[in-house]
């Protein structure tokens, strides 16, 4: 399965944005870009074009949600043919991923280790063992770790490897005592993140 290898906290230093919960420190101590001749004015530097503001962005949310870019690109394609605002439902698009909804749910640390966990077929989906991380979530819909997958150190030690959030969105019932997650209904704009401007992703695309 073809995944970014690439360095997150570099990334996140190219995006000046944490990527990965272990981003924000390397964020804090480095705030230049990486490479050779890093620029010496912050994650940006100088003035940026407008279109260098819009791929960043288009960048940043990609990474973020750990796509591809075909993947991201057939997301946006999808969102684009919808009726409603394109950047709002790709969005909603990119928090009904399985994957997210494991990390949002609190059983894993970050989307890279929920990933993971999915590939390595630790949930079951309405009671159907499924190993596929992008695998669209709707409401009705189960995921639970698999009985086996219970017996392992990481499920075992969840509460230290990946504490309970304060928090889930309202789309999502997690039932923790059951390693269990139910889909209650769709995503709103306000269950991601705040300071991404979708409008700049839709423009990118549109150019």
């Amino acid at each position: 399965m073809a995944r970014d290898r690439q360095s997150i906290v570099k990334m996140s230093r190219r995006e000046g944005y944490a990527l990965h919960p272990k981003a924000h420190k390397a964020l804090v101590k480095r705030t230049t870009t990486p490479g050779k001749n890093p620029q010496s004015r912050g994650p940006r530097g100088g003035k940026a074009s407008q279109y260098s503001l819009q791929l960043r962005e288009k960048q940043k949310v990609k990474r973020l949600y750990g796509l591809l870019e075909k993947q991201f690109s057939n997301l946006m394609k999808e969102a684009s043919r919808r009726q409603g605002q394109s950047g709002q439902i790709l969005l909603q698009l990119l928090e009904q991923r399985a994957d997210n909804a494991v990390y949002r749910a609190g059983f894993a640390p970050s989307r890279r280790a929920s990933r993971q966990l999915m590939t390595h077929g630790h949930f079951l989906l309405n009671g159907t063992r499924v190993d596929i991380p992008s695998i669209r979530l709707k409401a009705g819909d189960t995921l639970t770790v698999r009985p086996h997958s219970l017996k392992t150190e990481y499920f075992k030690n969840l509460d230290d490897v990946s504490p309970a959030p304060a928090d889930t969105p309202a789309w999502i019932k997690v039932n923790r005592k059951k390693f269990e997650l139910s889909v209650t209904g769709l995503p709103v704009r306000d269950d991601a993140e705040p300071d991404i401007n979708e409008q700049l992703i839709v423009e990118y695309y549109s150019r």
